[in-house]
């Protein structure tokens, strides 16, 4: 496939200068021809040929370009030439290679969408979205500036639920290792100690003996398991309905399920607002937020939503029926559609679920820590005390 820009009239005289995709110029025309333009011009534009390696970037590293490239715009200097500048200091090389290439595209004619569209996995519908409206409206770095700030914001978000479930994750795996080296290394040196002193154990140390012993002896069969487990669930909640279902589990879980709500319903609300106060259509606005709230559950509602919409309905309706939208949303989501401030209310249920989840990752963490700890004395604690039974045993025996 080709790439050409084509220059064409439509019925009221007016130029319409796009860039399409196909095999000769004939086929371009004829596409044209079938949207009743009137053909001026159709040219093949080269492409960069260089190839970038689809990787993710950090959302910080698109807060940095979107802030940098607003303001040189705003300065006056050119896209393309701006897009030069930044990508010769951008430190992540798949970044810098793919700022390269749609700095080329530009040049060759293609829109800034639109070659920003050919990279996905660095630039997100929303950001392509975004960036048409700026162009369309005529303020690129007033929506670049908007979107930085909403990047952050979803990264700071990020950061809050991240840091709430380390030091539980942490401790959690200390204590699966400590428990682990007891039961392989310790248990057994003790158990060939109470082999040469003969007598009857304390129920306590069988009982710890017996599972050190299984582990020992089915410890790789375990790990086979565990492994074969996993690659199940991977490839399961890689489905549709897999990870429906697995984002369903997630929402029902006590205090974490409660804290992914609010972080899907925040980042719900930042993207809702953001787009709509950048000019996005609210249908482009939905569909695009049904595909970007991380949870399928939610996606789901979204998605229910927009069909809604699409016939008539207005949005909070739908919202409120799905019962994943907590009813303080869906109705300050009804006041904004009615008075059409929909953009302000939308910005505050963000603010507003935003301070809630700082205080549900602060909650977590107070109630975590002293289970976890609690967790690791009890499973510790128990396999020391089996352990000294029988010293202590002996010690009672010759002291009497």
């Amino acid at each position: 496939m080709n790439t050409y820009q084509y220059t064409a009239k439509d019925k009221n005289s007016r130029t319409v200068i796009g860039v399409l995709e196909g095999s000769t110029e004939a086929e371009i025309a004829g596409i044209l021809h079938k949207k009743d333009l009137v053909v001026v011009e159709v040219r093949q534009i080269k492409t960069s040929k260089i190839k970038v390696k689809a990787k993710k970037v950090k959302l910080d590293d698109l807060v940095i370009f979107s802030r940098q490239l607003a303001t040189m715009i705003e300065a006056g200097i050119p896209l393309a030439h701006a897009l030069g500048i930044l990508g010769e200091q951008i430190e992540n090389k798949n970044f810098r290679e793919t700022i390269i290439v749609v700095r080329q595209d530009i040049e060759a004619g293609v829109n800034f969408p639109d070659a920003l569209k050919k990279h996905p996995n660095v630039f997100s519908e929303l950001f392509v979205n975004m960036a048409r409206a700026g162009e369309t409206s005529g303020m690129l770095n007033e929506i670049l500036e908007r979107l930085a700030a909403y990047l952050e914001k979803q990264a700071a978000l990020a950061r809050k639920v991240i840091s709430s479930l380390i030091y539980p994750a942490v401790v959690v795996s200390m204590a699966i290792l400590i428990t682990a080296f007891l039961l392989l290394k310790v248990v057994p040196t003790f158990k060939s100690i109470f082999a040469t002193l003969g007598g009857q154990l304390p129920v306590p140390t069988q009982i710890l003996i017996m599972i050190s012993d299984s582990l020992k002896k089915y410890f790789l069969y375990l790990l086979g398991v565990l492994a074969i487990g996993g690659g199940i669930f991977k490839k399961y909640i890689s489905t549709e309905k897999g990870r429906l279902n697995f984002d369903f589990c997630l929402l029902k879980l006590p205090v974490i399920g409660e804290l992914f709500r609010k972080v899907a319903v925040a980042k719900f609300s930042r993207t809702f607002s953001t787009l709509v106060k950048s000019g996005v259509s609210i249908m482009n606005t939905l569909e695009i937020v049904s595909k970007t709230s991380g949870n399928k559950v939610v996606e789901k509602a979204i998605a229910s939503c927009l069909i809604a919409v699409r016939d008539g309905e207005q949005i909070w309706l739908p919202l409120s029926k799905s019962g994943v939208f907590p009813l303080m949303v869906t109705r300050m989501i009804a006041v904004g559609e009615q008075t059409g401030q929909l953009e302000k209310m939308l910005s505050k249920i963000a603010d507003y679920y935003d301070e809630q989840v700082d205080a549900a990752t602060q909650a977590l963490s107070s109630l975590v820590e002293p289970l976890v700890i609690a967790f690791l004395g009890m499973v510790v604690g128990g396999i020391v005390v089996s352990l000294f039974l029988p010293i202590f045993k002996i010690t009672e025996l010759i002291s009497k």
